[in-house]
């Protein structure tokens, strides 16, 4: 369960901001998990809620927010939204889809005290 490693990396971001901006307690966090990113929504809400026991962020709502996949044909050069790694060019059909957003996790915003 790879969601465990991540949640522990959120909390590394939230106590480095804490750090770094002085705030002392996590009220909401937002993630941002793109649909590409094979993270399991329910894997990560629990992960999240186990990994900041006794942390400042303790008690902190998680709010997820999912973004589209985009891609970018290597022989075409088209952009487009697509929801799976091994989608086909919707303009010429080639397989050679670069991922180009949709396939990260980041700490998107922190509502602190």
């Amino acid at each position: 369960m790879h969601e465990m490693s991540l949640a522990e990396s959120a909390l590394d971001v939230i106590k480095d901001a804490s750090g770094k901006q002085g705030f002392k307690r996590v009220k909401t966090v937002w993630l941002e998990i793109g649909k590409l990113s094979c993270v399991e929504k329910d894997a990560m809400r629990f992960c999240f809620d186990a990994v900041i026991k006794d942390s400042l962020a303790e008690g902190a709502k998680l709010e997820i927010v999912e973004t589209e996949g985009q891609g970018r044909c290597t022989q075409c050069g088209n952009e487009m939204q697509i929801a799976t790694l091994y989608e086909a060019c919707s303009k010429c059909g080639s397989f050679g889809l670069q991922v180009i957003a949709g396939d990260a996790m980041r700490v998107k915003e922190l509502e602190v005290e």
